[in-house]
């Protein structure tokens, strides 16, 4: 038989303060079969404060969406629901149960689509009193 050659891996990911920022660091460990240790490290990622604000945002905003459209959707299978309770009577308890339930997760995701609104205006707030807003007067 021949011999088997075991690789052992290891990744590690660490944050690295830098100025104005975080770097994002990628070391990777490994071995061959004769136990020689070699390590490769590789700066992956720098993000600065002005893009840390820019990324909440655009996420923010994207949960905000989402969070609107599955309060449509929940809303829509509500109606839905109601609608059965009149047109299958025999099952109408169960019509009414999801029907309650759609009402429910509307209300869930539509306060969960308010909190991101919010969470997105407390975010553009603290980024104007860092960096200072701009006004721009015309009169």
């Amino acid at each position: 038989m021949a011999e088997e050659k075991r690789h052992h891996h290891f990744r590690k990911e660490e944050e690295i303060p830098v100025d104005g920022g975080v770097a994002y660091s990628s070391t990777a460990y490994s071995t061959d079969d004769r136990g020689n240790y070699d390590e490769t490290t590789q700066v992956v990622a720098a993000i600065t404060d002005d893009d840390d604000y820019k990324d909440e945002e655009k996420r923010r905003k994207h949960l905000e969406h989402l969070s609107e459209l599955g309060a449509a959707a929940a809303s829509i299978y509500a109606v839905h629901e109601k609608h059965e309770v009149n047109e299958d009577p025999d099952n109408a308890r169960r019509h009414k149960i999801e029907e309650e339930l759609a009402v429910t997760m509307a209300t869930g995701a539509g306060g969960f689509a308010l909190h991101e609104h919010e969470e997105k205006k407390e975010a553009k707030e603290d980024e104007e009193e860092a960096y200072g807003k701009h006004h721009h007067h015309l009169f």
